[in-house]
């Protein structure tokens, strides 16, 4: 059966070279087997035919049934018409209408033919009409085999080429009428049993071509079940491979300076989701395994204080730490924030950035290899070569989708084990997402705020409110704030977007001619946008003028107001991030949200949510959903691919934890991959691997 799936595409009826040509550059689908998986986005009941008087409201796709009266053409400007038959099935009349194509549809379509008609029924002026619709002869069309209608996404190039939804269709007849009956499966007994999952042809047979909805839920059910299950298998596997190769170093004592520092130096008192964060990583770095722990937390929940107290942990424990940050302004910060909470504690904390050079930098080397140095606070500058440690116990990676896997695998050999690992992320990651992008990690949240923290109150206004705007902005100046503006910069339009930010920088000046001002953008050198921050962080300016570069990390606590210009150009992560730029200190806090008038329904949505809400795990699950997880912020960066056919992370919640917790049961029950009960599960992995992507590698 291999052997069948495996052959070339050009083989099969209806394909040739040309066309085998246009789907591997295309849709890289060379083989059968790859063209058998490339599964419909969605299916419509084509087995009930509409009256015309039964259309009602915004209908999904309907077919009707009868013949064209007459055809009327419109000009529309300079060689464009518009073309539109009035059909009638005897109940009523609509219109069928054409933009493009006049020609071709006044040539193959004619009066006083019985024609099936599919589409989107839409009003306009008080008359149903279907644009561009799906027209067939009734006498080509059986309607007992229709069923739900299957349709494919296909390119600008394949359509020119005539390789619509409706001929991949048609491949799909031919292919699976070559394959003989039942296709070999790919998942035991003794998983699709108690799950009650359809076997892999019926999936396969009906995802293509089934005859009621039942079918095709039942298809998808199976379908995205398997293809999670082998990639939840795939992290398993990988993490418990890694644990069982790496052992951990043991931090069997909590430690005097631990104590010290918690009973003397504690600014205040730790929220309840801190101490159980500390509580986790205590039990993973006394266990004897290599911790690798994702914490999660909203912007300003106290992440950094519970690193330091693991840092802390491993100084104790007689070992040395360190955190990298994505960039120098927060490295600085870092450094700052840890000698600030450390008070007179008599620990040696340096800082490793590009920055940091000569005479200076042999000092901070030497004091690593000698352990003088305790805890490094750096950038990437950290994992480079010369940099070598007497004793790394604890890794902390700060925003890590910033940093390239192969970067942080350096991290690893720098001690003689690997060093446990935290990696922390302010951009709440829904768990459905987290179980995969970061499924070979424990994941941990701080969901709740330091108690004193005023919650941001976020407003939406028109740019022709501009006056009000203003005003506000000047208001909380007078106050002693200070306010960040931030434009858009988009890649597609990079070039206008920055002419925008320039322009609206002067501008700015005009409207607020007594007040100082920083600008900051991507384009600029990294010293001089240092400078420029480091000019607001100061306080020496009291308006920040700047594009995203803001958005991690960034920490001024007299920074009161956030103005967001354009915010309809921004994801809701996005803007969720930048928000969290002000509502630092203990005054309350403005996101302001200025877009045009023209906003489609989803960006409304995008609007309303953060209008509503400060919780970011809420705000990213919405994300997820309206966005999709390819888009979500930090897992481009992070190498993410999103190499799924037909499961949706976003959508597919429940059946990402079933697939979980089934492949979990595998991995326990046989963590060596050796059982030959599940000889099916991992030649099936093998024949995976290479359209798989590591996922276990990606943290």
């Amino acid at each position: 059966m291999t052997g069948i799936l495996a052959q070339d595409i050009k083989y099969l009826p209806g394909v040739g070279p040309h066309r085998k040509d246009l789907l591997s550059r295309e849709l890289g689908i060379e083989t059968w087997g790859q063209l058998l998986e490339y599964y419909p986005y969605k299916h419509v009941d084509r087995s009930r035919i509409y009256c015309i008087d039964e259309l009602v409201g915004e209908m999904p796709f309907v077919q009707i049934k009868g013949q064209i009266l007459s055809f009327e053409t419109f000009d529309m400007g300079p060689r464009k018409k518009r073309l539109v038959a009035h059909f009638s099935d005897g109940h009523g009349v609509c219109d069928l209408v054409w933009f493009q194509g006049v020609q071709y549809a006044l040539k193959s379509y004619k009066t006083n033919t019985e024609y099936i008609v599919f589409g989107r029924p839409s009003v306009y002026n008080g008359r149903y009409q279907f644009a561009h619709p799906d027209i067939e002869k009734a006498e080509d069309v059986q309607l007992s085999e229709m069923g739900m209608q299957p349709y494919y996404v296909t390119t600008e190039k394949m359509k020119k080429s005539g390789m619509t939804s409706r001929a991949v269709e048609k491949l799909m007849k031919a292919l699976l009428d070559k394959i003989p009956s039942p296709m070999p499966e790919t998942l035991p007994p003794y998983i699709t049993g108690p799950l009650h999952l359809c076997s892999r042809d019926d999936a396969l047979r009906w995802i293509h071509y089934p005859r009621n909805a039942e079918q095709v839920s039942r298809a998808q059910v199976r379908l995205k079940f398997e293809e999670l299950f082998y990639v939840q298998l795939n992290i398993l596997r990988y993490a418990s491979d890694q644990r069982r190769k790496y052992r951990g170093y043991v931090f069997e004592h909590v430690g005097d300076v631990f104590n010290e520092f918690y009973y003397h130096h504690l600014p205040f008192t730790l929220t309840g989701a801190q101490k159980r964060v500390i509580r986790e990583l205590r039990e993973d770095m006394r266990s004897g395994r290599q911790m690798n722990r994702l914490l999660q937390g909203d912007v300003g929940s106290g992440k950094t204080l519970v690193a330091l107290m693991a840092m802390l942990l491993a100084i104790g424990n007689g070992y040395q730490a360190c955190i990298m940050a994505p960039t120098e302004i927060l490295a600085e910060q870092h450094l700052q924030t840890i000698r600030e909470l450390l008070g007179t504690m008599p620990l040696r904390v340096e800082l490793l950035t590009g920055v940091v050079k000569g005479k200076k930098r042999q000092e901070v080397l030497g004091g690593l290899i000698s352990g003088e140095v305790q805890i490094l606070v750096g950038t990437h500058a950290v994992i480079e070569d010369p940099v070598q440690f007497q004793r790394l116990g604890l890794a902390v990676v700060d925003e890590q989708h910033r940093f390239g896997v192969a970067q942080r695998a350096k991290l690893w050999n720098k001690s003689e084990r690997p060093p446990h690992v935290l990696v922390m992320t302010a951009t709440p990651i829904p768990r459905t997402l987290a179980m995969t992008i970061y499924g070979d990690l424990d994941v941990s949240v701080i969901d709740e705020l330091p108690p004193g923290r005023k919650p941001i109150q976020t407003l939406h206004k028109y740019d022709t409110q501009t006056v009000s705007l203003y005003q506000g902005i000047r208001q909380q100046i007078e106050q002693g704030r200070q306010v960040y503006i931030v434009f858009p910069l988009i890649k597609e339009s990079e070039k206008m977007d920055l002419k925008n930010l320039e322009e609206g920088f002067e501008h700015l000046r005009e409207v607020f001619p007594d007040m100082r001002m920083s600008k900051v953008h991507g384009k600029m050198k990294s010293k001089e946008k240092e400078e420029e921050m480091q000019r607001f962080v100061s306080g020496e300016t009291q308006i920040l003028v700047a594009t995203t570069v803001i958005e991690v990390g960034v920490n001024v606590p007299n920074a009161s107001v956030m103005v967001i210009l354009d915010a309809q150009r921004f994801g809701l992560s996005q803007l969720h991030q930048l928000r969290g730029r002000v509502g630092r200190g203990a005054d309350q806090s403005y996101c302001i949200l200025v877009t045009n008038y023209k906003l489609s329904t989803e960006t409304r949505k995008r609007i309303d949510i953060m209008c509503d809400t400060n919780d970011g795990f809420h705000i990213a699950e919405a994300d997820l959903k309206l966005r999709g997880p390819g888009d979500l912020e930090g897992t481009q960066q992070s190498g993410m691919a999103f190499d799924l056919k037909i499961a949706d992370i976003a959508r597919d919640g429940q059946i990402v934890q079933m697939a979980r917790d089934e492949a979990q049961k595998i991995i326990d029950s046989d963590p060596t991959c050796t059982d030959p009960q599940h000889r099916m599960l991992w030649n099936r992995m093998r024949e995976l691997k290479k359209d798989l992507v590591d996922w276990g590698a990606i943290s």
